[in-house]
């Protein structure tokens, strides 16, 4: 059915007074009003549905963008100030995303009032998703740029005016016209000095107020120290700093360091930005029909479940649902790691954050705000973008005291070179404070990680856990579960075996009914047999379930009563072999699903279903790949020893063990472990639990785990199996990346210190220097967003042909 936009009505026209962007001078009431709260955060805890009515009894988990802050000591001072405030259990600041994340109580504090100590603390804080905050970092961006022309034009005149001082000789200039381009020089750095510089020298005073140190204070020192001396040189000709004047050398410092945090900035949205871009992918506001017809917009977070709204072409979903009228095109690569959009007609699923790429439609929620898969994944985001790798917090402590030596060292030089030339001796500690401002060395870590995460997850890989990028790096051996990982998450029921003296049908209806309250790939296969054959489908309704428990890596035990009998309850058993107490067919390759049903006696069996699944197209490939990078690659699976043996030798697995136990599993991953081992666990997270979260790194596999249930550091959304030897791939580049970084750093201290000491390095080439340093750090990471790019080559690969693999312990 094709959908018409209807003429819209003046009422459609309004707009709800919460859809538009949050300005600065906003009320404290509208950020402390809790139906705000869920604009920028979550109720910390599990929450199943979505509540209308924001919950204020339980912690908040907010998250903030930042502005402002330049550096880690500028993190720690937003983390120190957010947590003297009582009612913030938490404050994580991540410089390299300008992000704070903050847990609150409510009943202690209220939004305004931490945000309010953020304020005091000299910078400024805004909702992480308020349109307002997208408007502020525009802003900023023009800013910077306007700052960074004015530099550039008055830096190309002042070295016009400098350049006859330098090429003249001795008696080629006269006194007057000597005095001339000295003025004319200082008019031209006064725009510098008043408009290019004013963010350093005003974080500079902020930081004196506050007695602390940042690295704008040593950068705004040099500066002044510049502009003051030269000067002086330029109203006194004759006394202690006339000798020489260095305006060049302020114009081409502030020009280079501009260019560099220019540079800096647009790379770093273009890289770890782009995780704050895919958060931020919900509409603001989407247009919802009302009680009496008309249409309304109304803001993304007043939505609730059973609302049907009007999504247009270019837009995103902005909750979970189905459409009842119109089809379209959906491009639903977040979710999926699929680039090629797929066509959603009448009576499919659409997700939130999916776009909707050809015409309007005609959604009906079905779940909104937390209860997405899209908040889930944004969650996970979150928590990976302000997390602090190891590296980077060990940078973060050295920040602030290597900042204090850096001062003293300055003094000293000056104080050294004192007897020789004021004027020298001042120029020598600029060029020390500017040369060793250590933003290289915060960046080193942070910006590396980020670039990573973003690739991965523009390719279908969400990184939970930013430190498992560096225990991934160190992986030497890595344990893949079989069932929805190295085999194809669907399978089919190949055949059915009654019991003797079993109604076929009656069997199916009860196995079908247990099936349905599991997610695990074998229960889907036995609900759908039983839902795809009439007589079993007509009897569904006869049976009722009185109490259902499924046990991890074994299968369903379940109690259920007939309607018409209520009082004779059937104890049944749905799953694996030793689960239901069923003998082993000799002979049998394929999995084998038992219905059983216990009573006085041994288990009586009443249906017995063999089940095939496909080999991944691509398993073989992925564990050459593995093995080609010096990974020991290991199967462990609930499945039969032999049907496990049989798919290790098809993908060229070495070493296979079947039969296992979760327990099984996770003991001999410790044992691994205990021997040296540095292991990965690759699962479908249905029954990988503890072996994941006690691998050294892990992977949940497969689109139908529970994001928020994961307990795994990186979640492969995609159905391609190639995504997890190329993440591991690209964690051990990321890591060389790392280390470069930290080393450039250290050597361009190493050399610049001591040249900066001994006077052999000018302010100008010190502020070239540290521009450079802190720019190459930011380019080198951003070779990880193109250097390995995550597109699956066996995305529409057939299924390894041959026999189907037995999994009898699966279910």
């Amino acid at each position: 059915m094709s959908y018409k936009n209807p003429e819209p009505s003046p009422a459609a026209e309004t707009v709800a007074l919460d859809s538009g962007p949050m300005s600065p001078e906003a009320s404290a009431s509208l950020l402390d009003d809790p139906h705000e709260w869920s604009a920028f955060g979550r109720p910390v805890g599990p929450s199943a549905t979505h509540d209308p009515e924001p919950d204020a009894s339980r912690p908040w988990d907010s998250h903030v963008v930042l502005q402002g802050m330049h550096c880690a000591a500028c993190a720690l001072t937003i983390e120190e100030a957010l947590r003297r405030v009582p009612g913030v259990e938490r404050a994580e600041v991540s410089a390299a995303t300008q992000r704070a994340r903050v847990v609150w109580h409510p009943a202690q504090v209220l939004p305004s009032q931490w945000m309010a100590a953020v304020e005091r603390a000299g910078y400024q804080a805004f909702p992480a998703r308020d349109a307002f905050a997208r408007e502020v970092r525009k802003r900023e961006s023009r800013r910077a740029l306007w700052r960074w022309l004015v530099a550039g034009l008055c830096m190309m005149q002042v070295m016009m005016y400098a350049w006859p001082a330098y090429s003249s000789k001795p008696g080629d200039l006269t006194q007057e016209m000597e005095a001339l381009l000295r003025w004319a020089s200082w008019v031209l750095s006064l725009p510098v000095v008043l408009f290019a510089c004013g963010p350093f020298f005003s974080n500079a005073l902020r930081d004196v107020r506050a007695r602390r140190v940042s690295m704008d204070l040593p950068v705004a020192l040099g500066m002044l120290i510049t502009f003051v001396v030269s000067t002086l040189g330029t109203f006194d000709p004759s006394g202690p700093f006339g000798a020489e004047v260095f305006f060049d050398s302020l114009t081409m410092f502030v020009f280079f360091l501009l260019s560099g945090r220019l540079l800096e900035m647009r790379l770093r949205d273009r890289t770890a930005g782009a995780l704050e871009a895919v958060m931020n992918r919900l509409p603001d506001s989407v247009e919802r029909r009302a009680a009496d017809g008309r249409w309304e917009r109304v803001a993304t977070r007043r939505l609730q479940a059973g609302d049907t709204v009007r999504v247009l072409a270019g837009e995103a979903f902005p909750a979970d649902g189905e459409i009842c009228e119109g089809s379209t095109h959906a491009d639903e690569a977040l979710l999926t790691g699929e680039s090629t959009p797929v066509l959603r007609r009448a009576g499919d699923r659409v997700a939130a954050g999916s776009y909707n790429l050809d015409a309007a439609v005609l959604v009906k929620l079905t779940a909104v705000g937390e209860g997405t898969q899209f908040a889930q994944i944004v969650a996970l985001m979150e928590s990976a973008s302000m997390q602090k790798p190891r590296l980077a917090q060990l940078a973060d402590r050295v920040a602030r005291p290597f900042l204090v030596a850096v001062l003293a060292a300055a003094a000293l030089a000056a104080a050294w070179w004192w007897s020789t030339s004021p004027s020298q001796a001042l120029m020598v500690a600029a060029a020390v404070l500017i040369v060793t401002c250590p933003c290289a060395l915060s960046l080193a870590t942070p910006v590396a990680m980020l670039t990573a995460a973003g690739t991965l997850a523009r390719s279908g890989v969400l990184v939970r856990n930013l430190q498992g990028l560096e225990a991934l790096a160190a992986v030497d051996t890595l344990v893949f579960d079989k069932t929805g990982t190295l085999t194809r998450d669907g399978m089919a029921v190949r055949s059915l075996q009654p019991g003797s003296g079993v109604d076929a049908a009656e069997a199916l209806a009860l196995a079908g009914l247990l099936a349905r309250q599991s997610v695990h790939p074998a229960s889907r296969a036995v609900a759908r047999a039983a839902d795809a054959n009439a007589d079993a489908a007509a009897l569904a309704d006869r049976w009722q379930i009185m109490q259902v428990h499924e046990r991890a890596g074994f299968g369903m035990l379940a109690t259920v009563s007939d309607i018409e009998h209520p009082a004779k309850p059937r104890h049944l058993r749905l799953g694996s072999l030793r689960h239901t107490g069923a003998l082993e067919q000799a002979g049998s390759a394929l999995q084998q699903v038992v219905l059983t049903e216990d009573g006085e006696g041994a288990p009586r069996e009443l249906l017995r279903f063999d089940l095939s699944e496909d080999l991944r197209a691509e398993a073989p490939a992925v564990v050459a790949q593995l093995r080609a990078a010096g990974i020991e690659v290991m199967l462990l699976s609930g499945d039969r020893d032999a049907a496990v043996k049989r798919v290790a030798a098809r993908t060229g697995i070495a070493t296979a063990v079947g039969d296992c136990t979760p327990q099984d599993k996770l003991a001999r991953l410790q044992a691994a472990q205990a021997a040296g081992r540095q292991v990965a666990m690759v699962g479908d997270g249905l029954n990988d639990g503890p072996v994941l979260a006690g691998a050294h790194v892990s992977f949940a596999f497969g689109r139908a785990v529970p994001l928020a249930r994961s307990r795994s550091d990186f979640v492969v959304l995609g159905e391609h199996l190639e995504l997890v030897a190329q993440t591991l791939l690209l964690a051990r580049r990321t890591l060389r990346i790392v280390r470069q970084n930290l080393g450039w750093a250290a050597a361009y201290n190493a050399v610049s210190v001591p040249l900066a000491l001994a006077g052999w390095m000018p302010a100008w080439l010190a502020g070239l220097g540290m521009a450079l340093s802190s720019l190459l750090v930011v380019l080198n990471a951003a070779r990880l967003a193109r250097a390995m790019p995550l597109q699956p080559s066996a995305a529409a690969a057939p299924a390894v042909a041959g026999p189907a693999p037995a999994l009898s312990g699966a279910v």
